[in-house]
């Protein structure tokens, strides 16, 4: 005998087991407002034991929502795909999206055209919000979202004047514990490869790098920008040696760029620790397979993606009372490398 299906449960069937009206029972399910907490437990309960779900394409047509969120990275995809801090925001991400309904649309804007075409593709209303990753300079991508009224949130101090709610890691106080850390380690001369001069990260980690400097009353033997890649990790570092051949500690600003350095370090003949100290930055993946194992200091970036997230949800359920900006903490972890 062939068992005939049971016709899928309505939103009339949810009201009239939880006992509520039609309009609160959607309201309930939509995570709107004005729903006291024994309603929305008990919508909770009849959606449960009837097993609905809801029609996502009439509830987008109801709300004027598209259930998605963009997330926007500003570099190239080969830098991406080559970094692993992009990897741990995502994961990050993911994480704050979990149980939310909502999907994740990933966008690359790879130079000026590709992003004036991403930033009229976000504004046209194919998305209910976005988060902007690895911004560079005065990039006017965030305002014009703001100014859209598409809520956005950014991960990372921007540059520019904003008024856009942003999170990011205390890259300042990170920088300051790389070098009273080599301090202590009983080096004399040491320098830093700093990152971009076009990043909030890369100028709040010299800057706490250099305040590291002052309080410990050294001066610092070098300092060469790179681009957070480990070719330019390793670029930088040659460019030191050449200049400062005798550096016996560096801070690299980002573990990629402490890998690159620390391989020029062993084509020099120069021995990690012993006669160079190497301290990165984000304790990666790769911070614990360098050899020696890399000392770094660590961003809680799967924390991050997650908070940029959270708050993107709230900023587009209308949820009052955010902060327009939270500084998650830096922590030094030492290793081999120094």
């Amino acid at each position: 005998m062939v068992e005939q299906s049971r016709e899928m449960p309505t939103l009339d069937e949810v009201a009239r087991v939880a006992g509520v009206s039609r309009s609160t029972a959607s309201r309930a399910i939509n995570g709107q407002v004005y729903v006291s907490a024994k309603a929305r437990e008990a919508v909770t309960n009849a959606v449960a034991s009837l097993g609905y779900s809801p029609n996502l394409l009439a509830r987008s047509l109801a709300t004027k929502r598209t259930n998605s969120i963009a997330l926007v990275l500003s570099e190239r995809g080969d830098t991406v795909l080559a970094d692993p801090f992009f990897a741990r925001v995502l994961r990050g991400v993911h994480a704050g999206l979990s149980g939310s309904g909502m999907q994740l649309v990933l966008l690359m804007a790879q130079d000026e055209q590709a992003q004036g075409e991403l930033g009229q593709y976000l504004c046209a209303g194919h998305v209910d919000g976005a988060l902007v990753v690895s911004l560079h300079g005065d990039d006017p991508l965030p305002d014009q979202l703001a100014s859209s009224g598409l809520p956005v949130v950014l991960l990372g101090r921007p540059l520019a004047k904003v008024d856009v709610p942003y999170v990011d890691a205390d890259n300042s106080t990170g920088g300051e514990l790389a070098a009273a850390h080599l301090v202590e380690r009983g080096r004399r001369h040491i320098a830093t490869i700093a990152g971009p001069r076009d990043m909030a990260a890369g100028i709040d980690r010299l800057s706490g790098w250099r305040r590291g400097m002052t309080a410990a009353k050294r001066r610092p033997a070098g300092v060469v920008h790179a681009d957070f890649t480990a070719a330019g990790g390793a670029a930088a570092m040659r460019e030191l040696l050449a200049a400062h051949p005798e550096v016996d500690g560096v801070f690299a600003a980002s573990d990629l760029m402490a890998v690159g350095a620390m391989q020029v370090l062993r084509e020099a003949g120069r021995r990690i620790p012993q006669d160079v100290a190497v301290v990165g930055f984000d304790d990666s993946e790769l911070a614990e397979t360098a050899v020696p194992p890399l000392t770094s200091v660590r961003q809680p970036i799967e924390e991050m993606g997650r908070a940029i997230t959270l708050r993107l949800i709230a900023q587009i359920n209308a949820v009052a009372d955010q902060p327009s900006s939270v500084l998650l903490p830096t922590e030094l972890v030492p290793r081999e490398s120094s």
